[in-house]
């Protein structure tokens, strides 16, 4: 085994950067250093605070990231992969007894080739958007699914949702109450929800997370309306049930990303119909771990914080 700098988080507000040995790759593994590491203000600020509900996989200590991008440094037999290719890394479960949950904020990781996606060097730290980019895919290309008119959230998962309903010939209204989250639109309105007066929605898509919204939201569809929770949702999903019942609501809960929802993204992405622009707001060493964490979850002018991993050991 050989050691590797990663963030640990040894606990609810415990995180910093140390050395933990990684396992020995075999064959169809594949050796990937990380240049960058994007930081999720969904899951992974769940599990910062503590707050993170029963999880496969839950417990600390524990390597987070599932935002990674990088380089094969080392390909074996199998893996269908060589040495140099720039690829996109979902996390990894290489670090012996401490937990792989997700596993992508290390300098070097192992993991099976499988799991991880050759993209164009050209992305650079962009590349690490592509897990979120996918998500909103998925929400959008889900069975049975309808493009959003109306999109709750101007964060970086709903100017995904934005961006990919503009480039499938949809035209969305975006509600955001943060002023300063309500900048950086192109071909859609983002208002305050106050200023909306509409009650016939047709398809609802709601990024923030917030399970006290969906009353509201219920009250503003269509008979028959859809709404769909793409975000992640650690309070009980609960709403009143004449209004729900006079309206013949539709709720969808939108999982994470297939494998096929990452390469058809990658493409989108590739051929200019999806803008990874402007969503990288802030970067930060990733030995700064200690101040980029807490600054990722709590600045409202943070879409995304990406940890440089270049100058790390």
């Amino acid at each position: 085994m050989i050691d590797t700098a990663a963030i640990i988080l040894e606990g609810p507000q415990a995180i910093g950067l140390g050395s933990i040995p990684i396992c020995d790759p075999q064959d169809g593994d594949v050796v990937v250093d990380i240049d960058w590491s994007g930081i999720s203000t969904g899951t992974e600020k769940l599990f910062f605070t503590g707050k993170m509900p029963p999880f496969p996989g839950m417990g600390y200590p524990l390597v987070p990231g599932y935002e990674s991008v990088g380089h094969v440094v080392e390909a074996r037999p199998g893996s269908g992969l060589r040495a140099g290719q720039a690829v996109f890394v979902p996390g990894a479960n290489c670090f012996g007894a401490i937990r792989g949950l997700f596993g992508g904020a290390a300098r070097r990781i192992v993991t099976g080739a499988d799991r991880v996606t050759p993209i164009d060097e050209s992305l650079g730290a962009d590349g690490a958007l592509l897990a979120l980019a996918a998500t909103a895919r998925h929400a959008l290309a889900g069975l049975r699914t309808e493009l959003p008119e109306l999109i709750v959230g101007h964060g970086t998962l709903g100017r995904l949702l934005a961006r990919l309903t503009i480039a499938a010939g949809g035209c969305p209204t975006v509600w955001e109450i943060d002023v300063s989250r309500r900048d950086g639109a192109s071909d859609y309105p983002v208002i305050d929800p106050a200023e909306d007066a509409r009650r016939d929605y047709t398809t609802i898509y709601d990024a923030t997370g917030r399970a006290d919204l969906l009353p509201e939201l219920i009250g503003r569809i269509a008979k028959g309306g859809e709404i769909v929770l793409a975000g992640f949702y650690t309070d009980p999903i609960s709403f009143a049930f004449p209004p729900a019942f006079m309206k013949e609501a539709r709720l969808r809960v939108a999982a994470e990303w297939t494998p096929d929802d990452m390469q058809v993204t990658h493409r989108l992405v590739r051929s200019g119909a999806l803008s990874l622009d402007s969503l990288i707001t802030h970067r930060r060493p990733a030995a700064d771990a200690v101040r980029a964490y807490p600054q990722a979850f709590d600045d409202p002018a943070c879409l995304k914080m990406i940890l440089d991993w270049k100058d790390v050991a």
